[in-house]
């Protein structure tokens, strides 16, 4: 009974160890195309229980979770923003960010509706 407790041990960590050295998937980098809100989302509920401001660094996605930091980076300039998820969205297959217009404008230009983007989390 004793040998097969220290089995059923040593798996368990033998395990635990197997799963420390691999990568988290939400941490690679990921390509896509962000767009940004339009004004009329200003003052609105976000997803989050959050108020929606133009001004502030903050994005959407689908997946991440609320209060993630994200490096966003424009595929065609190589200019960088960190944005905070704190909404839902964006609903449109080829799209993975809805940037606020202030975190887009940082890195592109607002007349162009969407960019490529390379994006991942940060601490």
């Amino acid at each position: 009974m004793m040998k097969r407790f220290i089995l059923v041990i040593i798996m368990m960590i033998s395990t635990l160890g197997v799963y420390s050295f691999t990568s988290n998937a939400l941490d690679a980098k990921k390509t896509s195309y962000a767009s940004y809100y339009h004004d009329k989302f200003n003052g609105r509920k976000t997803a989050s229980g959050e108020i929606f401001d133009n001004a502030k660094f903050t994005a959407a996605n689908r997946t991440l979770p609320f209060g993630t930091n994200v490096k966003v980076t424009n595929l065609k300039n190589g200019k960088e923003v960190i944005v905070r998820i704190n909404d839902r969205g964006p609903y449109h297959s080829s799209r993975s960010l809805d940037m606020s217009k202030a975190a887009f404008d940082e890195i592109g230009d607002i007349s162009h509706g969407t960019i490529p983007v390379e994006y991942e989390i940060v601490d």
